[in-house]
């Protein structure tokens, strides 16, 4: 990857960025591809790579209404973990965590992955009991997992009290230490280059407006940049999910809710790992640049705001106060909103639909982010091959028909 020094850096600011070379190309939309992916964020970027990269598929059109990362992927607290506790969760998140391990070289991009540990927090006797099951799960799973006393959470910590006159005392935590954070701009731009360069084109500023189908079967999009036929359609939109399958008639058994997060002020390095608690519910980690990144659960109304609300913002830092009162004193920079799909069973959908030549990847909820690179290549083995990967298989929609729900509603710890 190119380097530039600081003067570089300072001219090309002050001449307006004209002399940047792209990183992917600006193709114009041709009339018709061998697959079309609608959604521009990660998981739909990782799809249209891992198609191009394993399965042979060049002719890929990748169609985004706003730009590269504008919406959900740009939009989150961007931590990684794959502590779930049901067998089919453990092995998607942990399938997603083992490819997060060498993204950055696979890719040639620099996504600032640091696996600096994710702590659970038990501020009681009967989490603790629900954690180290999990833990023990876990490890049957094959996903690293530990249990740790209060003692070995402060040696972890330092900042934690573990005092017992604390109003949430603190009796353990797990700790999975390939968890952790990364840069969630700089990988979906790792994607787009990588799948540009393997073919695929990436077509910003055009909107999907219909589905195109016939005796059944899709045969392209309608778009603000006009007709786009293709045999093979894929919806990977998070939060508008049920809006694109309507267009496909179908209604997905999904619920759009706004989630909130915020950052403090950069201040200098005192979080050393994603410190989450349920009971408090409120996580949080430190940036490289220093600035608190802040996230708790979804707004209980659904909509597609990506605004704030002062409620939900009061509660995050009541809840981040309690946990660590010295952050007390700190300002808040700034604030924003994403929008999540949630399914009954708080697990994604990965799927063919009834609507041949139409995939579906939705129902992320909040735990979206740390599963992009697994999505995208189940995902992607899923339109290749017109059947499920093998970890995909337990997140079709024929679930919601048999009843073998995956339910993580509990088992996710704290929304993120």
């Amino acid at each position: 990857m190119k380097r530039y020094s600081f003067f570089s850096l300072l001219r090309e600011g002050l001449r307006g960025h004209t002399g940047w070379p792209r990183v992917w190309r600006n193709p114009e939309p041709k009339q018709a591809y061998d697959a079309v992916i609608i959604g521009g964020g990660g998981h739909g970027l990782a799809t249209a790579y891992y198609l191009a990269k394993e399965h042979g598929m060049r002719d890929i059109a990748v169609l985004e209404k706003g730009w590269i990362g504008g919406g959900n992927a740009g939009r989150n607290t961007t931590v990684i973990r794959s502590n779930y506790l049901f067998d089919e969760s453990a092995a998607i998140y942990d399938h997603a965590l083992t490819l997060w391990e060498g993204l950055g070289r696979e890719l040639n991009f620099n996504i600032m992955m640091s696996h600096r540990g994710v702590l659970n927090i038990a501020h009681d006797e009967h989490e603790a009991r629900e954690l180290i099951r999990r833990v023990e799960a876990n490890r049957l799973n094959g996903v690293d997992a530990e249990w740790l006393n209060a003692e070995q959470v402060k040696a972890f910590c330092p900042i934690i009290d573990i005092s017992r006159s604390a109003r949430y005392p603190i009796v353990g935590a797990t700790l999975q230490r390939r968890g952790g954070i990364n840069r969630h701009d700089a990988v979906v731009w790792g994607y787009a280059r990588a799948a540009d360069a393997l073919g695929v084109d990436i077509i910003q500023q055009c909107e999907v407006t219909g589905v195109s189908m016939k005796a059944g079967a899709v045969t392209g999009v309608e778009t603000t940049r006009g007709t786009i036929h293709a045999p093979k359609v894929a919806s990977v939109v998070a939060g508008h999910s049920s809006v694109v399958a309507s267009m496909a008639g179908l209604r997905l058994p999904i619920e759009s809710h706004p989630l909130q997060a915020l950052v403090s002020e950069p201040i200098k390095p005192v979080l050393p790992c994603v410190v989450m608690s349920n009971a408090v519910h409120v996580y949080c980690s430190q940036s490289d640049k220093g600035e608190l990144v802040i996230g708790a659960g979804i707004d209980h109304h659904l909509g597609y705001t990506q605004r704030g609300s002062i409620n939900i913002i009061e509660e995050q830092m009541a809840a981040m106060v309690e946990l660590f009162p010295m952050f007390s004193r700190l300002r808040m920079m700034r604030q924003w909103g994403g929008i999540v799909d949630v399914c009954p069973d708080a697990s994604p959908v990965i799927s063919k639909t009834p609507v041949r030549g139409f995939y579906v990847n939705a129902g992320w909820g909040t735990g979206g982010w740390k599963a992009t690179p697994g999505s995208g290549h189940v995902f992607a083995h899923t339109i290749a091959h017109d059947q499920p990967h093998p970890i995909a298989a337990p997140f079709t929609l024929e679930r919601f028909a048999s009843g073998a729900l995956v339910a993580e509603h509990g088992a996710a710890a704290v929304a993120h």
